[in-house]
C-alpha cells in the first residue's frame, strides 16, 4: 500500500503488471470471503454516522482532485492547479475552500470498475457490487437488487447486529431520487424489502417553505382526528390477519412515533439555523442539503445520502460530454462551499471523528478532452474523497498513471469502499445476509482500507 509522501516520485506500474496484480488480489479476496458471525468487530472503534455525497453524472477527477499539470493540454485541461494546506499537494483552482481544508481530507486516486453507463455505474457505486448488465435503462426496485449501504445498515440495526441509536430513523436520502429514463438502481433496500428503504426526502431544503410531508400531519387533520383514524385502523387489523395479509400496524405506529419525535422535528427545521450558518453552506440545494445532513447526524441518524442533481444531461448534472470547463466552473463552487462548511461544522461540533464523509461520482471522465471540449465516461480510474471517521488527515491512497487513465498503484474497487464503510461501523464485510431466495451473500465483496484509519482498531 502507498500513502503519498510529498516530493517523492512514484514510478507507475505498467498496465499489464497492474492487471496481473489486480487479478491476484481479486482471487485472494474471494478466498478470504468466509462467513463470520454478525457481532461487531472486536477492538474496532466504530463511527456513529456516515454521510455519502453523490455527485451524479461523473465529475472529472483530472479537473478536481487528481490534476496532471505536466501533461499535454489535451489531458491537463483548462484549469490551473491550486496550492493546498498540504505541502506539495494541489487541487483545482475552483476548489479554494477545499484547498484550505485538504489537511482534513484523504483522496483515493485509484478507484475503478467496469460499468460505463450511468445507471449500472450508480448501482455499483451505491451498493458496491457489479450488476449483471451495463445499461443506462437499468432501473430501481428490482427484487434481486442488493441493498444500498444505508438500507443494509438499517437492516443490521433492526436485527440487533448494530446497537440501536437514539433516533427513530437509521437511513435518510435527500433531497431527491436520481433519475435517468428510470429511477437509478442502488437507491433502495433491494431484496431486503421496502421496510428498509430510506426515508426519502423529495423537497428542496433551500426553498423557503421546505418541509418533510411524511413528518407532518395532513392539512386539516388535527392530532385528535389522527388518533381516531388510528383507532379505526386498529379495529380492522384482526380482519387483515384473518386473510393472512401482513399487518401494517407496525408501520403506522412508526409513523406516529416519527410525528411525535421532537429531536427529528428539530433536525428538519432548517429554518431555525442561524442565517450566517446557512450562508456559510451556501444558498443552494446542495449546500442546504449538506447542512440538513449535519443536523441529522446530530439527531443520531446513522446514514445520510445526499444526492447532487436529479436528472442526467449536459446541463442537468455533472455529465459534461461537451464544454466541460464552463460547466464544471458552475458546479464546483456550490460543492466547494457546502462540503467545506460541512467538514468545518462537524469538526467544530466534535462530530467529525465519529462521522465518516464520503464524496464520489459513479465514475470519472476520459483522460483526453474530446473535440467538443468535454470528457466522456471513464470508470477505469477516478477519485473518491474521505473525511472524518478516523481517516488519516491530509493523505492520499493509490495513484493514477501519468494521464489519469488507469490506477498505477493500490487499485480500489467499489466493493473495497463498501467493506470500508461497514468496517468503520464495526461490521465485517464478510458477514452474510440472505436474498429473497434465502441465498447467503456477504455484505461486501472487497477488503476495507484499514490502513487509512490508523486509530480505528
Amino acid at each position: 500500500m502507498m500513502l503519498e509522501i510529498p516530493g517523492i516520485f512514484v514510478r507507475p506500474i505498467p498496465r499489464r503488471r497492474f492487471l496481473q496484480i489486480s487479478g491476484y488480489s481479486a482471487v485472494a479476496s474471494l478466498l478470504n470471503q468466509s462467513a463470520l458471525g454478525a457481532a461487531p468487530l472486536a477492538g474496532v472503534n466504530p463511527i456513529r454516522a456516515c454521510i455519502l455525497v453523490m455527485l451524479y453524472g461523473g465529475p472529472s477527477h483530472l479537473d478536481t482532485w487528481d490534476m496532471k499539470p505536466g501533461a499535454p493540454l489535451e489531458i491537463r485541461g483548462d484549469y490551473r492547479p491550486m496550492k493546498t494546506s498540504v505541502p506539495g499537494r494541489f487541487v483545482c483552482e475552483h476548489l479554494p475552500h477545499c484547498a484550505r481544508l485538504l489537511d482534513k481530507l484523504t483522496v483515493v486516486r485509484s478507484m475503478h470498475h467496469g460499468m460505463a453507463n450511468h445507471n449500472s455505474a450508480m448501482y455499483q457505486a451505491l451498493v458496491g457490487r457489479r450488476p449483471k448488465v451495463d445499461l443506462d435503462v437499468l432501473g430501481a426496485h428490482r427484487a434481486e437488487d442488493f441493498p444500498s449501504f444505508g438500507s443494509a445498515l438499517s437492516y443490521l440495526t433492526t436485527t440487533g447486529e448494530l446497537p440501536p441509536t437514539s433516533s427513530l430513523l437509521t437511513n435518510v436520502a435527500l433531497p431527491h431520487v436520481m433519475h435517468n429514463v428510470v429511477d437509478l438502481p442502488g437507491q433502495n433496500a433491494g431484496f431486503l424489502g421496502g421496510k428498509y428503504d430510506p426515508l426519502q426526502i423529495t423537497h428542496d431544503p433551500n426553498l423557503p417553505d421546505f418541509h418533510v410531508p411524511n413528518l407532518s400531519l395532513p392539512l386539516g387533520v388535527s392530532a385528535g382526528r389522527m388518533s381516531g383514524r388510528l383507532r379505526l385502523l386498529q379495529s380492522l387489523q384482526p380482519k387483515a390477519a384473518e386473510t393472512s395479509v401482513e399487518s401494517v400496524d407496525q408501520y403506522h405506529q412508526r409513523a406516529v412515533e416519527l410525528l411525535h419525535s421532537n429531536s427529528l422535528q428539530r433536525a428538519f427545521r432548517i429554518d431555525q439555523e442561524a442565517e450566517q450558518v446557512r450562508d456559510r453552506y451556501g444558498r443552494s440545494t446542495l449546500g442546504q442539503s449538506l447542512l440538513l445532513a449535519r443536523k441529522l447526524v446530530e439527531a443520531d441518524v446513522r446514514f445520510i445520502n445526499v444526492n447532487d442533481k436529479i436528472y442526467n444531461g449536459q446541463d442537468a448534472n455533472w455529465d459534461s460530454h461537451a464544454a466541460l470547463f464552463p460547466r464544471h466552473r458552475e458546479l464546483l463552487p456550490p460543492f466547494d462551499q457546502g462540503f467545506s462548511a460541512l467538514i468545518e461544522d462537524l469538526a467544530d461540533r466534535g462530530l467529525l471523528e465519529s462521522t465518516l464523509v464520503v464524496v464520489m461520482g459513479e465514475f470519472g471522465r476520459t483522460p483526453r478532452v474530446n473535440s467538443s471540449g468535454g470528457r466522456d465516461h471513464w470508470p477505469d480510474c477516478y477519485s473518491v474523497v474521505l473525511a472524518g471517521g478516523g481517516v488519516v488527515p491530509g493523505g492520499t491512497y493509490g495513484e493514477s498513471d501519468r494521464s489519469g487513465a488507469y490506477p498505477a498503484a493500490d487499485a480500489v474497487t467499489p466493493g473495497d469502499l463498501a467493506a470500508t464503510v461497514f468496517w468503520r461501523f464495526g461490521i465485517d464485510g464478510r458477514h452474510e445476509i440472505h436474498d429473497s431466495l434465502g441465498r447467503p451473500l456477504p455484505l461486501a465483496e472487497g477488503r476495507p482500507l484499514q490502513r487509512l484509519f490508523p486509530g480505528a482498531a
